[in-house]
Parts: C-alpha cells; structure tokens; sequence
C-alpha cells in the first residue's frame, strides 16, 4: 500500500455514504446535517458538532489491536525481499529498499520479545517515519484506517485498558471503542527508544 493509497484510505473514511459506515460515524454525517437547520447558533452548533479525534491505522500484533497516528505513516507494503546485514540485533531481519530508500526492517515480535511466529499472508511491513528516523515495522496484520474520538481514550491506569508489560513502554493510552480496546503505540517513543537507536549485536 503506498503513501498515495493510504491518503486514499483517509479520503474514504471521511466520505463513506452513511449505510455503509458504523453506528459513530453515521451519527457524525447526522451532526453536519443538522448544522444546516440550526444556523450559527453557538449553543446548539457546540452540542452537534463532531468530537476531535486521531485518524489511526489499525494493525495487530500479540493478539492484541494497536493504533498508530497517520501522521507517521508512509506506507503499508507486503512482506517482499529483505536483505540480511552483519552484527546487528536479532529483532532485525534486514534492510529493505523501498521506493529508491534504504530502510531497516524491524520484526515487532523479536523486539518486544514475544513469541515469534512464521510470517503469513496477512502479515504487513509498516513503513513508519518521524523527523528524519524511517523504519519499517513487521506487525502480524492490518485492519482499518480508523478516527479515534478524543472521549474514548483512557489513562494507561485504567484498568479496561489491560496494557500487556511487553507494550506498556511504547504504549500512550488505550481507546475504548464499544467492545474493543485499542493500544495507542507511541511512534516516537519506539523510534527514539534506547533499545532501537542501539541496535548492534556486539
């Protein structure tokens, strides 16, 4: 999936027809209607307008769903040619070149050391970047590109969240989504994290 894809994916979302989308967003196409009967009115334009949110791509990892900001996003690509490097940790696999750019490929599993699996049809490379730190990240697979409202996140204490230690270091909050909790990964956090900037074996 390439960046023009993804931003695609993002136009899609917004623009939905209202059968086809859940409950929330249906009720979001229903505020901007009502916009048109109550005018400017700044009470009633307050209790209908839409809540702020994140738009986030949805992908799993550990039988668990996570949310990684589109902002941070430069693709999503299958599982292709890898080339194997020297001396560095086991969670890498490689280096990938990906549209005319050298990227370190990091197997997500190894890293936050849970069981590793045999790769799949459903698994996906995220091409994930943050100020000039670009990385491809293997999760176990993708699912929606998704706007998290701002009132459905909740505090790394809160219980419901049941954040596994394997994630809580690079894990912002939870998102509270009816019957789904989803863990907001912190891109930063992982980039910018001691154990990826020191990645050599020795």
């Amino acid at each position: 999936m390439t960046s023009e894809e993804i931003r695609a994916l993002r136009h899609n979302a917004r623009t939905q027809k209202v059968g086809a989308q859940s409950p929330s967003a249906a009720a979001s196409h229903l505020r901007y209607a009502q916009i048109d009967q109550f005018g400017t009115n700044g009470d009633a334009l307050a209790s209908i307008l839409p809540e702020a949110g994140e738009q986030c791509l949805i992908f799993s990892l550990g039988g668990r769903e996570f949310a990684i900001k589109a902002e941070y996003l430069q693709g999503v690509e299958r599982l292709g040619d890898i080339t194997p490097v020297p001396n560095v940790a086991s969670w890498i696999n490689g280096v990938i070149n990906l549209r005319g750019s050298i990227a370190s490929v990091v197997d997500m599993r190894a890293f936050l050391d849970i069981e590793r699996l045999p790769y799949s049809p459903l698994t996906r490379l995220l091409s994930v970047q943050c100020n000039e730190m670009a990385i491809c990240l293997i999760v176990d697979g993708i699912s929606e590109m998704l706007m998290i409202p701002d009132t459905a996140i909740t505090s790394l204490t809160t219980r419901q969240a049941n954040i596994p230690a394997w994630a809580a270091p690079y894990v912002s909050a939870g998102a509270m989504l009816e019957k789904r909790v989803i863990l907001l990964l912190d891109a930063v956090q992982l980039l910018f994290s001691d154990k990826m900037q020191h990645y050599s074996s020795e």
